[in-house]
């Protein structure tokens, strides 16, 4: 015992901590997070708390698993002594009698979680003194505010292998250090991950996805800078915006069909994203943002080196990678340019990003349109137009953003599927509906029940007329799943007594069991039918048709029974 503390002595006093967590399975090389230098690495998880306890005096040991906020899997800890003794930092003054205990195993709500409820619209005005953004970036309530969007958002880890989850244990402890190294200029980001993807129309996309910190500092910078662009944005631009998206960019292109301008100058830029001058955009920033701490800051991030996946750096000359929060307001900044020079010259359009369909009244005149706003994307933007991917078209052959336009008997402009969208869904539902499937038939129709109705939501604008066709993908659906069941009952005896279980006769059982065609005929024979109905399909399976009328028919007929729905359908 010591005779100044009377504290008693252990020599070589250990504890045991398992956090549970797996090491990233990320091949690039760990490190520091950016604003932690060597103080806790992405290997060292969530065990500050841990490590800082292991210096102190009283042994500690392992006792059992309880459950703890921002600690998955952490054990309690006890002493060797018969009564408990409070978990205390080495460094504090007063021993582990009065001090008080640190929220390692506690369970109160951290600042983070009571910002969410918090609504940003108004933090930031056009009264923001342009010059001092800095500020506000950096604030605290901004912060917190941004790494709620970026849990939200989830997203897989970058270079450092850090994952969102573990930020969020730390943030109480990055927080303020994220502040001083933003206000004091110091804040580095780190290198970015390439990824690549394949394109629906063949292809790779790269993306690159930075360090979760660095994310949530972009997003940080979005939410100052948002408020300030929004309103100079043009009404033609609908992508990346707030309360707009694909469907008010096609309600907009069906005004424009309307008013007579039927010819389509069908624009896609090459590799926008990879493309995107520095110095230009730099240069456009510094047009509004007059703080040059926010400017040098984007900078920075612009410059970023970039990992391939093979484990080389590259330096950055141009281009804002995809995968960051701020990506898509720097790609809106830049081509605000492009918008408001289209509406100086007169003409009738809609972007969504790097996509845009200008409505021209014939095809003489989109030649020469398509012409002019090549030229002034090359020598203006230093931006290039994809040849393969850009020309005149007719409402018919244009592919944007999955749909197409046709003019019905009363001559009015109704929207469909475009053909690559129908052959894409066409693939979607054979992937998931493999003929060896091996789990449960429920399995496969909850896959494809949440699949469906995401495909809905997004391609319910399209008219009564464009539906037409989906009913035929209804019914190749359900004889995929009929298929499925043939497969794995394996053998005819099994299949009979399958289906004789599900009230359909012997004869048609037998007739569908001991059948010499393969397995896509007999899941078409009337035994197949006789045991899977339309009507058990509409108790378990999603119909693209019903969703549809769900959609929109409360808009015409309110409300709307399942029955009536069903009875639309088919």
């Amino acid at each position: 015992m010591c005779r100044k503390t009377r504290y008693p002595i252990f020599r070589e006093a250990r504890f045991v901590v398992r956090t549970g967590r797996q090491e990233s399975a990320s091949p690039y090389p760990k490190r520091s997070l950016p604003i932690l230098g060597d103080k806790v690495t992405p290997k060292e998880g969530n065990d500050l708390g841990v490590r800082l306890a292991e210096k102190s005096d009283y042994l500690v040991v392992a006792m059992k698993r309880v459950k703890a906020r921002g600690a998955k899997g952490m054990m309690k800890m006890r002493t060797t002594k018969p009564e408990q003794l409070n978990l205390v930092f080495a460094d504090s003054p007063q021993g582990g009698h009065d001090a008080e205990v640190p929220d390692l195993l506690g369970t109160a709500k951290s600042r983070l979680h009571r910002t969410k409820g918090k609504e940003f619209d108004g933090f930031v005005t056009g009264a923001t003194d342009p010059s001092a953004l800095l500020d506000a970036v950096a604030s605290e309530f901004n912060l917190l505010r941004a790494l709620y969007k970026v849990i939200q958002n989830k997203g897989a880890p970058g270079v450092d292998g850090q994952s969102v989850e573990a930020v969020d244990e730390q943030h109480q402890e990055l927080l303020p250090r994220l502040r001083r190294e933003l206000l004091g200029g110091t804040y580095r980001p780190g290198d970015i991950r390439r990824v690549w993807i394949p394109k629906p129309g063949g292809g790779q996309r790269g993306l690159g996805i930075p360090n979760v910190i660095d994310r949530w500092v972009q997003q940080a910078v979005l939410q100052v800078l948002e408020p300030i662009y929004e309103p100079t944005f043009h009404d033609g631009s609908h992508g990346f915006r707030r309360g707009r998206g694909a469907h008010t960019a096609i309600a907009r292109a069906r005004e424009h069909l309307a008013a007579g301008h039927t010819t389509i100058v069908d624009i896609d830029l090459a590799k926008f994203f990879d493309r995107v001058n520095h110095q230009r955009l730099l240069a456009r920033l510094a047009q509004r943002v007059k703080d040059k701490g926010v400017l040098e800051l984007i900078g920075r991030m612009l410059k970023a080196k970039v990992v391939l996946p093979d484990g080389t750096r590259v330096m950055s000359e141009e281009g804002t990678p995809q995968g960051g929060p701020l990506s898509p307001l720097l790609s809106n900044i830049v081509l605000d340019e492009l918008d408001w020079e289209l509406e100086r010259r007169g003409l009738r359009f809609v972007r969504y990003a790097d996509d845009a369909n200008i409505f021209v009244a014939s095809r003489r005149a989109g030649k020469r349109v398509m012409a002019s706003v090549q030229s002034f994307l090359e020598k203006r933007l230093r931006l290039f137009i994809n040849a393969e991917k850009s020309a005149v078209r007719r409402p018919q052959e244009v592919h944007f953003l999955g749909f197409r336009f046709c003019r019905n008997k009363e001559d009015q402009w109704t929207i469909h599927l475009s053909r690559k969208t129908v052959e894409r869904v066409k693939t979607r539902l054979k992937e998931m509906t493999p003929r060896n499937w091996g789990q449960s038939l429920q399995g496969c129709i909850g896959q494809l029940n949440t699949y469906l109705k995401g495909w809905v939501a997004y391609y319910r604008l399209c008219s009564e007329e464009g539906v037409r066709n989906w009913k035929a993908m209804d019914a190749h659906v359900r004889r995929r799943l009929r298929a499925i069941v043939i497969r794995q009952k394996k053998r005819p005896r099994f299949l009979y007594r399958h289906l004789l279980s599900r009230d359909v006769s012997a004869s048609q059982a037998a007739k569908t069991a001991w059948s010499s065609r393969g397995i896509w005929h007999r899941s078409a024979r009337s035994g197949m039918h006789l045991g899977y109905r339309i009507d058990w399909f509409t108790e378990h399976l999603v119909s693209l048709t019903t969703e549809w009328y769900r959609h929109n028919l409360p808009n015409l007929v309110s409300p709307v029974s399942e029955q009536q729905l069903t009875l639309f359908a088919h």
